[in-house]
């Protein structure tokens, strides 16, 4: 089989590793920035007060990277292959009608290869767009885990 094939899989596995690193480093952060909250909350210290602006920033500027960023790759790739993998479906069920109708062991055999490199086809766009549809999730999580993971580590060696 064409290792093109695994490609999603190999591409998904990243995001879930990444998406669940981040979800422990946010974690990690939230417990750090709450514990910081409560222990000055009736006298913060400057580093404190520059960390509460600095967690308002920060979120706003991922969620817009990361939305820049899905949106981009979305109208380079999504809407290309969407439109490949319908006419291509469609593709496939007409060979797959031809092939129903079939008269003769000639023409069963013609349909037949016809349904096949319909249905070939139908599958590697399906791959290509799971892949595309990956990127467009890593995309969208760079940013956010970028920040996490990187807060994560400054406040534990803060600490």
């Amino acid at each position: 089989m064409n290792s093109r094939y695994f490609n999603p899989f190999a591409l998904w596995t990243d995001v879930a590793a990444k998406t669940g690193n981040m979800l422990l480093s946010s974690g990690t952060v939230v417990q750090i920035r709450t514990h910081r909250l409560l222990s000055s909350a009736l006298s913060p210290s400057d580093a404190d007060l520059r960390e509460l602006g600095l967690m308002g920033q920060e979120k706003l500027a991922a969620a817009s990277e990361s939305g820049t960023a899905m949106a981009s790759q979305l109208h380079a790739t999504q809407f290309a292959l969407t439109h490949r993998a319908v006419r291509q479906s469609l593709q496939t069920v007409e060979a797959l009608a031809g092939l129903m109708v079939s008269i003769s062991p000639s023409h069963t055999a013609a349909q037949t290869q016809r349904l096949l490199k319909a249905a070939n086809r139908s599958m590697a766009t399906a791959t290509q767009l799971s892949s595309a549809t990956a990127r467009i999730a890593q995309r969208g999580l760079r940013p956010i885990y970028s920040r996490a993971t990187s807060n994560a580590q400054r406040l534990l060696k803060n600490r």
